[in-house]
């Protein structure tokens, strides 16, 4: 039995509410309509009256909800519908609604979820396939797409709220570049670039549903909107550079060798010597040579990786001088961290050679594997020398690398050195061997 409540009204007197009841409703007041139960007026201060709908639920209790204040949009036609809705959702399916929407109020946001899903992660409670946790390095980029791209879009949405349609839109809307800026970063002059397109919306969905199996996991709801959400296909450019691109690299970095900051500039070559990602060489330190400096085993974002280094990488790391263990062997022009702002260098070099701006890092990784396989290098060898993860060598290597694998890194990096004009040739066009055979990390 729902609760009618009047002030100065009889419950015989109770009748249809009309407009004149509700703008004349005087303050303090409220008064109940008959053509719905539970449906009522209330008026507590100089603002405009409020329609509430007032109910028992299954225990007993006495429950309101307010459905809105009397003016645009709330007529007393559409309150008292609403209140005809919340009456059937009550008596017909037994529905609790006021703990509902108190339930949705009190809801996690999205926002609050990538929080918490991060927070576990630097706890190594969220773990990958095979059973491992986040690295530090994974865990970073993860924050990055969450507040480049998540927090934007989706941040304020309930948890529970979001569908796959929600996913859809958030997937065309990074892909647009809608969450696309530049922002100031926590170190002076550093600025993020944040770029979106298909690459960052596919990704970052690929991470959403990550953190909606933590969420379906801690029982914040009970399914991932993410499954069956078709992401933009991998039409990464396989980018390699020419002859004639590996030259022009090459004289500017001759060029600028009086103008760049030296690390920046040797490890540029590095890179372009081993086929190495960006960051593995600038996270690079000396304790992770081992083997007179041919062999680098380092952590990678994958498991940990043993790199056999061509004699001219190995040269390029010599000449960075001697230092402690912990030490990077390509360090920032200031303060302690990583390099941060290496692509930056890494652009000069590329505009100073004349070279488009699709020529990154990457590239330099992959024109390596591509020059490996011209000459005729089996795929297991050039995935030793890269670090591919299927032809992972640390299982086989602790602190030794055959002959084999450093006779191909020798001659992979010689004969990119090569064409990079980094090399001294004899009349004959043989190369001339690199100083510092026996090299002493």
């Amino acid at each position: 039995m729902c609760c009618l409540f009047s002030r100065g009204i009889s419950m015989k007197e109770l009748r249809k509410l009309t407009r004149a009841d509700v703008e004349d409703l005087p303050v303090g007041a409220q008064v109940s309509c008959a053509s719905v139960p539970g449906f009522m007026v209330r008026r507590q201060g100089e603002k405009a009256p409020v329609f509430v709908f007032s109910y028992r639920n299954q225990d007993g209790g006495q429950r309101k909800i307010t459905i809105g204040r009397y003016g645009a949009p709330w007529t007393l036609d559409m309150a008292r519908k609403r209140a005809q809705e919340l009456l059937n959702e009550v008596k017909v399916k037994g529905r609790d609604v006021a703990a509902e929407k108190r339930a949705r109020r009190e809801a996690p946001t999205m926002a609050e979820l990538c929080d918490e899903y991060l927070t576990a992660a630097a706890k190594g409670e969220v773990l990958k396939r095979g059973g491992k946790a986040k690295k530090a390095s994974t865990i970073a980029t993860d924050r990055s797409r969450i507040e480049a791209h998540i927090k934007p879009l989706l941040g304020k949405e309930k948890v529970q709220g979001v569908t796959s349609k929600d996913i859809q839109k958030f997937l065309r809307e990074v892909a647009a570049g809608k969450t696309a800026k530049r922002e100031k970063g926590e170190k002076a002059r550093v600025l993020h670039n944040v770029r979106g397109g298909k690459g960052a919306a596919s990704r970052t969905v690929g991470l959403l549903g990550a953190i909606f199996e933590y969420a379906v996991k801690e029982e914040m709801r009970a399914d991932n909107p993410v499954r069956g959400v078709t992401r933009y296909a991998d039409n990464k450019k396989k980018r390699r550079l020419s002859d004639e691109e590996y030259a022009a690299l090459g004289d500017a970095l001759v060029a600028l060798s009086n103008e760049m900051w030296p690390p920046a500039l040797a490890a540029i070559k590095f890179l372009a010597f081993t086929g190495w990602r960006s960051g593995e060489a600038i996270n690079l330190r000396r304790g992770d040579m081992h083997q007179d400096g041919r062999l680098a085993i380092i952590d990678t974002k994958t498991d940990a990786s043993a790199r056999p280094l061509a004699r001219v990488a190995a040269d390029i790391l010599r000449a960075q001088g001697k230092g402690k263990a912990d030490e990077l062997f390509f360090p920032p022009t200031r303060g302690g961290g990583v390099m941060s702002g290496f692509r930056s260098f890494f652009q000069c070099a590329v505009d100073k050679a004349g070279l488009d701006k699709s020529v990154t890092p990457h590239v330099l990784r992959h024109s390596f594997i591509s020059v490996a396989a011209d000459m005729g290098r089996p795929e297991s060898t050039i995935g030793a020398l890269v670090g591919h993860k299927q032809h992972s060598v640390t299982g086989r290597y602790t602190h030794h690398a055959d002959d084999v694998l450093l006779a191909a890194a020798d001659e992979v990096a010689l004969e990119i050195a090569r064409r990079m004009g980094l090399v001294p040739v004899t009349e004959e066009g043989n190369i001339i061997p690199f100083p510092g055979a026996e090299i002493v990390a």
